[in-house]
């Protein structure tokens, strides 16, 4: 507890204690009974009382302040006493453990939070290390991280190798290992090594910063659940207030003018009072956002950031699935995955290869010159010739070498076997023949397949691909994951198409949600009912104009997401049907005389207490 709920809560003891007592000492003298209950009743309830009054001042008078005032000030006007100071009680009871619930919610998210650099170290001309404002360090300016630190802003290693704890970002436990020429994102505590980093960001455009914006921002996007309760709220609360007042006035003035019998004014205020106490909306105004909050803060600690509450609530509709292919259900990293046809060993084919293309900046070529894994010698190549959108030919060893696509095969006259497997085709060639072909393929996400899988069991009604790769790769890959849909040879312009004609399909209740990581993907992402970004390697245009951005880059996270949202959703409507259900029971029962204040109290607080317990369950996440 804060000091503040500290506080209140010896305000509660000392009131209840005194309550306690004075309810058994019997006490005959009316006026100094009053003055007694009057002690415990300010105790608890004076800055109850005070917020009362300012919203009279303030012309903003229907709020759960007002009501508890109004009755509770009647309860010991009418001389109950006890239960005008257990109302009190039981609703500042109420309120601290409502305190407790958003405090927890809040703590959870500040877990978050805390990924949030405090200073960066700068290495200084006489080597010594200054502590500066991230905010102040330019972009280019290599930093220092000793283990333990956050890196303070995105980077490229420079010198160094460690381990990276990344699960303040991604949710995930498992540490990350990094090295010399790797990039590194802000908000990663450094676990073992010492790093030097060149950084690639300002600190306000890097990772961190970026995250906390979404976190901080998400509560401005309200749902449409929250906007209804606000609404439902304004109008309800002087409705009951008008209902009040006509229950103490209207049956006493018809018992006495029309049915001429004594008016009862008391017992009919005494209803009208204890009306006004189960009326209070609280249970709807608190456990309502509270819930859309804890979703929230759940889905942050398992790596999904939401922008917003009516985020959350669409994703529980979704019914379509729409992907990017590269670095979405893909690496994004060409890797050779092989050798076939092939006239010569394999290492030697490779090598010849990798020596022809060792001048090429092309991501082919440096797929190759991986593979081959060992120094390039570029004494060893000459009369290096590229020929753009075919290959390369060259010298290697005094072998004339040729290494490229069908189409240079065919201009070189030298008969090839074309190969049967998706993916890009590097043929080659030494002294006029052909050699064999390397087969280069983008390896699939570790999680791609099993989430279909897992976005199927989730009750999603269609899964498409949407990608500008060549038909044959694309069809193979949706083959794999089981995508019911692909469509390829894509330009961002026809991405947009393709979703507004999904769209069009779905009814207005279903949601379409696409998945992207690219700047070419932002487009489509800015007109899906939801869009979710890559957030680790995606583009900064991706992750702005998504609305949940995956933090680890695990396409697994989405049926996840979707599960949050609906559990999320479920707590919602249940806090909504049982606060309203029992609000109108109880004041049915209230409005006949047969509710007394004690039922009022659990109607009110109890209500209250019980909603905020559910709305705390959707901070729990990880057994989705």
């Amino acid at each position: 507890m804060n000091k503040k709920q500290k506080k209140v809560l010896m305000r509660i003891v000392a009131a209840a204690g005194l309550m306690i007592v004075l309810s058994l000492v019997p006490i005959s003298i009316d006026w100094l009974r009053a003055a007694l209950f009057m002690v415990p009743y300010l105790i608890i309830g004076y800055d109850i009382l005070r917020k009362a009054w300012k919203g009279i001042l303030n012309r903003q008078v229907f709020d759960e302040n007002f009501l508890m005032a109004v009755a509770t000030v009647g309860a010991i006007l009418l001389g109950e006493y006890t239960e005008g100071v257990a109302v009190m009680l039981f609703y500042q009871i109420g309120e601290l453990f409502q305190s407790y619930a958003v405090g927890k919610s809040r703590r959870n998210i500040s877990e978050l939070m805390d990924i949030r650099p405090d200073y960066a170290n700068v290495e200084t001309e006489s080597g010594d290390l200054e502590s500066l404002d991230p905010d102040e360090v330019e972009i280019g300016t290599v930093i220092v991280v000793k283990p333990g630190e956050k890196i303070p802003i995105d980077g490229v290693i420079v010198e160094g190798r460690t381990t990276l704890n990344t699960s303040a970002l991604t949710g995930e436990s498992v540490p990350r290992e990094v090295e010399a020429g790797d990039e590194v994102i802000s908000g990663c505590i450094n676990m073992t090594g010492l790093l030097k980093i060149r950084t690639t960001r300002e600190f306000g455009e890097s990772t961190v910063s970026k995250i906390l914006e979404l976190v901080e921002n998400a509560s401005s996007r309200k749902s449409k659940s929250e906007n209804f309760i606000s609404k439902f709220a304004r109008f309800y609360t002087p409705a009951v207030c008008y209902g009040a007042v006509a229950l103490a006035v209207l049956p006493p003035v018809v018992r006495l003018l029309v049915l001429q019998t004594t008016p009862q004014w008391g017992e009919w205020i005494f209803r009208a009072l204890t009306f006004l106490v189960i009326s209070c909306p609280c249970a709807l105004v608190i456990s309502i956002p509270l819930s859309f909050f804890a979703g929230i803060g759940g889905a942050g600690n398992a790596g999904v950031l939401v922008k917003g509450s009516n985020y959350l609530e669409a994703l529980a509709d979704t019914k379509y699935v729409v992907f990017d292919k590269t670095g979405t259900m893909t690496k994004g990293v060409f890797e050779v995955s092989g050798i076939h046809h092939n006239t010569m060993p394999e290492e030697k084919l490779l090598e010849y290869a990798a020596l022809a293309e060792s001048y090429s900046t092309h991501p082919i070529s440096k797929s190759l010159r991986q593979a081959y894994g060992k120094p390039i010698d570029k004494n060893r190549v000459s009369d290096v010739k590229e020929i753009s959108g075919n290959g390369v030919t060259a010298m290697v060893d005094g072998a004339a070498v040729a290494a490229g696509n069908d189409k240079l095969m065919k201009s070189l006259g030298i008969a090839y076997t074309d190969c049967s497997h998706a993916g890009t085709i590097v043929h080659v060639a030494v002294d006029g023949v052909f050699a064999g072909h390397i087969l280069i393929a983008d390896q699939m996400k570790q999680n791609a397949k099993v989430s279909i899988a897992a976005l199927k069991e989730v009750g999603i009604r269609r899964t498409v691909m949407l990608t500008g790769d060549r038909t044959e790769a694309a069809e193979a890959v949706a083959a794999e994951l089981g995508i019911d849909e692909v469509y390829s040879e894509l330009l961002p312009g026809d991405k947009v198409e393709k979703v507004e004609a999904l769209l069009e399909k779905k009814s207005a209740k279903e949601k379409l949600v696409f998945v992207g990581d690219g700047i070419n993907d932002a487009p489509v992402l800015s007109r899906a009912d939801i869009g979710i970004a890559m957030g680790a390697l995606g583009s900064d245009a991706a992750i702005e104009a998504a609305d949940v951005v995956l933090m680890d880059d695990d396409p697994l996270k989405i049926a996840k997401a979707i599960k949050i949202s609906r559990k999320c959703m479920r707590i919602v409507y249940q806090n909504i049907y049982f606060a309203i259900g029992v609000k109108f029971l109880c004041l049915l029962l209230g409005a006949v005389g047969i509710a007394n204040m004690w039922l009022a109290i659990f109607a009110d607080v109890g209500v209250m207490v019980l909603a905020v317990l559910n709305a705390i369950r959707a901070l729990s996440v990880k057994d989705l």
